[in-house]
């Protein structure tokens, strides 16, 4: 029997919320399982075969990080700097940086990511990435739902419709700063209760010692207690259940109704997972807190840590300012300068307390750069070829799977699109991505559409 949440037709037929339980009533078609995952839509669900992650860390770089700059070692671009190359009318930029080989595995890594460096042998660095359209927009949002044409459920609200999470006091996908365009931690069709919840501001305080805003708006009500809340929300529910039933289906409505309570539960729960506070000094040192270029990414970086301790299946981590058509070397020097350290000290926290071997750490930008310069100290948007990384989760760590070529513009070995990537993610999450379909509209949807090959090679 498929345990994954049930399709929208078949709750059409076989759905009612009565006002006397506020819950859901199951006929006959469907089972006593069935029953309870409509009722619990967060509940844990069983994948289709055994995972080899149980949960998601997403650092999403936002502007296409310089992949020949960072994790794409090319020694022929740096000999071949200054000179025409492809046809273009700009001349090949050589990386202002040196890479040095690393761990065991000797990964050639740029000198901006000397923490990140320091785990070389847990890293797979896939260097044959490649999607669709180098605009930022139409990228941003395949990266993260799959498709760039049309609204589709993102990355994280696949995860969550597919496995549950394991708190149920807790959202199940949480977003931390997140940026502009809610499409990307959206759930679009799915059950709303799918979506990302954003926590956080937009991480002005990179260069302040300030302490971010209160996390999360509205999670304590002033002028009601528990109870009469309680009161309150039961009155509220049986008008909307009321609503339900005569109308037979009404999604928005169920969203309502499953995100009040979630609501409801997460005012006891969330202030105490996200108070950093406690954490002792080395830890807070370990992520850089207390240094101004660190602090604000290091407490997404706890953050997430915090959340996925405490059951959350899904916490993606945002970055912006990667877009570098120009100064390049300051810009660029300034964004691994405040992401390195927060990274590596997530990655040998979670190593620490025996987390990164069932957590999949991502990271990854829209695209990458080309390895011609642009206004003489900068790079255009490359769609061909870039580099993702990835590790813990079952990932192979101290490999480098695919190649651009010499130069770094382009593709050419192992080649990895963003569909194969989803389907890659989803395996190691033991979701068969063409299995996790959801019917709308007439037809089945995945986040894979109909393509999507899983890159065996990642896979430890």
């Amino acid at each position: 029997m498929n345990a994954l949440p049930i399709n929208n037709p078949s709750r059409r037929s076989v759905l009612q919320a009565g006002t006397a339980g506020f819950g859901y009533l199951a006929f006959s078609a469907l089972s006593t399982m069935e029953a309870r995952a409509a009722a619990k839509p967060l509940a844990p669900k069983e994948p289709h075969f055994a995972p080899k992650a149980k949960r998601v860390v997403f650092l999403a770089m936002q502007g296409g990080p310089s992949h020949v700059d960072t994790f794409d070692y090319k020694p022929q671009l740096n000999a071949d700097d200054g000179k025409r190359a492809g046809g273009n009318f700009s001349k090949l930029l050589g990386s202002p940086w040196k890479f040095n080989q690393h761990g065991e595995s000797g990964l050639h890594i740029s000198e901006l990511f000397p923490h990140v460096a320091g785990h070389a042998d847990d890293l797979c660095l896939i260097n044959s990435m490649h999607t669709d359209l180098p605009n930022h927009p139409q990228a941003t949002t395949q990266m993260h739902t799959g498709n760039f044409q049309f609204v589709r459920p993102s990355l994280g609200a696949w995860t969550l419709y597919g496995l549950g999470t394991g708190n149920d006091s807790l959202p199940g996908f949480v977003t931390l700063s997140p940026p502009n365009g809610a499409q990307n931690y959206g759930s679009a069709f799915l059950p709303a209760i799918y979506q990302g919840t954003p926590i956080g501001g937009t991480g002005r305080d990179r260069f302040t010692r300030q302490q971010n805003p209160e996390p999360l708006k509205n999670i304590k009500n002033p002028r009601l207690s528990k109870d009469l809340q309680r009161l309150q929300l039961d009155y509220v529910k049986s008008l909307n259940a009321g609503k339900l039933t005569r109308d037979g289906f009404h999604p928005e409505v169920e969203g309502i109704i499953e995100s009040y309570e979630l609501a409801f539960r997460m005012q006891d729960e969330i202030p105490e997972v996200m108070d950093i506070g406690s954490e002792p000094e080395h830890i807070r040192s370990l992520y850089g807190l207390d240094e101004n270029f660190t602090s604000s990414f290091g407490r997404q970086c706890l953050g997430a840590r915090r959340l996925l301790e405490s059951g959350v299946r899904f916490v993606q981590l945002n970055s912006g300012g990667w877009d570098h058509h120009r100064n390049l070397r300051d810009a660029l020097s300034s964004s691994c300068a405040g992401i390195d350290k927060p990274i590596a000290g997530l990655l040998k926290d979670l190593k620490q307390r025996d987390m990164l071997k069932d957590t999949l750490v991502i990271w990854a930008g829209e695209f990458g750069r080309t390895p011609h310069g642009q206004s003489t100290n900068g790079r255009d948007h490359n769609n061909k070829g870039y580099t993702v990384w990835m590790a813990g989760g079952g990932v192979k760590g101290g490999q480098r799977y695919g190649s651009t070529d010499e130069h770094g513009a382009q593709a050419v070995a192992d080649k990895v699109h963003i569909h194969d990537w989803h389907a890659t993610i989803l395996h190691l999450l033991g979701l068969d991505h063409t299995r996790l379909t959801y019917r709308y509209a007439g037809r089945d949807f995945r986040l894979t559409d109909v393509h999507g090959e899983i890159a065996k090679g990642i896979i430890g």
